[in-house]
C-alpha cells in the first residue's frame, strides 16, 4: 500500500518531470548546427589524415590515401545534399588528386592492400548512390571522380590477388 501512495504522490507533481524534459529539449541544438559541427570535425579529421599521409612510410600511404578518399567522399556527399555544389565539386577534385596518389603508390610494396580495396569498394558504392540523386550540374564531376575511383579499385584488387 505504501508503494502505491508514494508512486501516486510522485505523479501528482508533473512539473517535476516535465520541467527537466523541456529544458533538455530546448537545449538540444538544431540538426543544421549539428551537421555543421560534423563537417567541421570531418574537415579536421581530413587535415590530420593528410598530415599523417604526407609523412607516412611509403608502404602505408596507400591505405591512408584511401581513408582520405573515403572521408572526403562523405564530406562531398553532405555538401551536395546541402546544395553546396561549389564546395562539393572542389572536394571531389581533391578526391581525384588522392586517387591519383593511390594509383602512383601502388607500385610500392604496400601494407593493408585488402583493407584499402574494401574501403575503396565501399566508397565507390556510396558515390554511385549519390550519382543517382545528384543534380545534372554535379553529375559530370561525380562521373569523372567515380571513373577514376573505379580504376583505382580495380588496380587495388589486382594488387591484392598478386600478393
Amino acid at each position: 500500500m505504501r508503494f502505491h501512495i508514494r508512486f501516486a504522490s510522485r505523479l501528482a507533481a508533473p512539473s517535476v518531470i516535465i520541467l527537466p524534459v523541456l529544458t533538455m529539449l530546448l537545449a538540444v541544438p538544431s540538426a543544421r548546427a549539428v551537421a555543421a559541427d560534423d563537417i567541421l570535425l570531418d574537415q579536421q579529421a581530413i587535415a590530420q589524415l593528410e598530415a599523417r599521409a604526407a609523412v607516412a612510410n611509403p608502404r602505408e600511404q596507400c591505405f591512408l590515401y584511401t581513408e582520405l578518399v573515403h572521408h572526403m567522399t562523405e564530406v562531398a556527399a553532405h555538401q551536395m545534399l546541402e546544395g553546396d555544389a561549389e564546395h562539393a565539386s572542389a572536394t571531389l577534385k581533391r578526391v581525384e588528386h588522392y586517387a591519383q596518389l593511390i594509383h602512383i603508390g601502388l607500385a610500392k610494396d604496400t601494407k593493408r592492400l585488402k583493407n584499402a580495396e574494401m574501403l575503396m569498394h565501399k566508397t565507390t558504392y556510396r558515390l554511385t548512390g549519390f550519382l543517382h540523386a545528384a543534380s545534372d550540374e554535379d553529375k559530370a564531376t561525380l562521373k569523372a571522380t567515380l571513373k577514376q575511383l573505379d580504376t583505382v579499385q580495380e588496380e587495388l584488387l589486382d594488387q591484392v590477388f598478386n600478393h
